[in-house]
């Protein structure tokens, strides 16, 4: 089992500079893999590629870019230039997102989300595997005129999907690599993910699916002040129907539970257990809510538990 971290977003400065720089360090403590979040000021595709090429043999992600606005096509030269730039290190996570954001920031309807994933995976996974899609499917097509892959350039892109509802999880299973699930605590992990994602990818004739647990985290000795907030930077998934479910399912009844606060030993018995319930790679996230000196502590510790 690989463990990375969530790099921080930047609250001040040039954004790309910053990643990078912490995307070094990350590697520099033993880290294996570096994800960048999508926000609405920078393109985490962009900055993963450029995170990959300047820390060579570090993998990068996205954690996650959500689908509705965008079209898997441009998505696909995105990724596969990302690919690129870091000679096969990038994994592309991708996400539903939230009613809440689709809605008001982007003036779309939430509407039939699951179809929406299985075409968008459709037209990635075709365009990745083969160079072309001929994809008309219920609701986004592609038929590029013209080849969209390079022949003999780098492998495919892998895809990981932050599913977590049954359909989705079907979907994913079916046609991605694999899922990135947060919030969704061991329990929830080993009882309802790892099951429904591995017998969809059995059914369809996939290998075993990656199952990348996404775990909030943080080592310090200021236990009830970050606990404090923590509550308040989850309390927005609180009231996301699809979180409210994992967060239940995980035996926790808000989110702020599944946030591991502690020592090292806190910490590693923490990613002990998303081991057990079945994860094969852990991400740890929300390291930096009790300051720097404490999220570089945490990264320290993790390097220590890495293989």
């Amino acid at each position: 089992m690989t463990i990375g971290v969530v790099i921080p977003l930047p609250r001040t400065g040039n954004a790309v500079d910053l990643q990078v720089d912490l995307a070094r360090e990350a590697a520099g403590a033993g880290l294996r893999s570096a994800w960048f979040p999508q926000r609405f000021d920078h393109d985490a595709i962009t900055i993963a590629g450029i995170a990959g090429r300047e820390v060579p043999g570090l993998a990068v992600g996205t954690s996650v870019v959500p689908i509705f606005g965008r079209h898997p096509l441009p998505v696909a030269h995105q990724a596969q230039t990302a690919q690129a730039a870091t000679h096969g290190n990038l994994h592309l996570g991708l996400g539903l997102g939230a009613p809440a954001f689709v809605e008001s920031s982007l003036g779309l309807p939430y509407d039939r989300p699951i179809a929406r994933l299985r075409d968008f995976l459709t037209i990635l996974r075709s365009i990745f595997e083969t160079g072309t899609a001929d994809v008309h499917g219920e609701i986004l097509t592609a038929a590029p005129p013209m080849p969209a892959a390079l022949p003999g350039a780098e492998p495919p892109v892998p895809l990981l999907v932050a599913a977590m509802g049954p359909q989705a999880l079907r979907a994913t299973g079916e046609l991605a690599d694999g899922t990135l699930p947060f919030l969704a605590g061991p329990r929830a992990l080993g009882e309802h993910i790892v099951p429904a994602v591995t017998a969809a990818a059995e059914s369809a004739g996939r290998p075993a699916p990656r199952i990348v647990a996404a775990v909030p985290a943080v080592v310090t000795d200021r236990v009830d002040a970050t606990r404090e907030t923590a509550a308040a930077q989850t309390a927005f998934y609180d009231s996301i129907p699809s979180y409210q479910r994992v967060i239940e399912l995980s035996g926790a009844s808000r989110a702020a539970e599944l946030v591991t606060v502690g020592d090292e030993k806190a910490l590693a018995a923490a990613v002990q257990s998303y081991r057990d319930a079945g994860a094969t790679e852990v991400v740890v996230t929300q390291t930096d809510i009790a300051g720097e000196p404490d999220r570089r502590r945490t990264w320290q510790a993790l390097g220590a538990l890495a293989p």
